[in-house]
């Protein structure tokens, strides 16, 4: 994987781009989500679960090296654990500062979800980058 949020970006805005419309996309996200790892049931804890959530949502985090975050989640909605296997993506990996600085507004309207995501997914989707923020701080 590449090393960079712009470069992790553009690899999959080229990516999105490979698809003709959004039920595409949609099925695309779906197909990353199952691609994720699952956590174990001693990783779904009260701990890990994100509040503000319409589904089940679950990130576990860790101290990755030279100040970096490493993460993982699972959702019991397939489009929201694509989601997560977006920001897995897009962030796991990156120095904290990077991911204290992202905005997940700029990127989901560089991507486009943010006029495919209804108000109640943006929002669970805000909530689990503030779950990353806050353990990057």
């Amino acid at each position: 994987m590449t090393d960079s949020f712009d470069a992790r970006l553009t690899d999959l805005l080229e990516e999105f781009d490979l698809f003709d419309d959004w039920e595409e996309r949609y099925r695309y996200i779906i197909d990353m989500g199952r691609a994720l790892a699952p956590l174990s049931d001693a990783e779904k804890t009260e701990a890990t679960r994100v509040r503000g959530c319409a589904s089940q949502v679950w990130l576990v985090m860790d101290d990755g090296p030279a100040g970096t975050l490493n993460f993982r989640g699972e959702s019991d909605a397939h489009i929201v654990k694509g989601l997560i296997a977006i920001l897995v993506r897009l962030l796991n990996g990156l120095p904290r500062a990077d991911i204290r600085d992202f905005s997940i507004r700029d990127t989901l309207t560089r991507l486009g979800l943010d006029e495919a995501l209804s108000s109640q997914r943006t929002n669970g989707l805000i909530s689990m980058v503030e779950r990353l923020k806050a353990s990057a701080s």
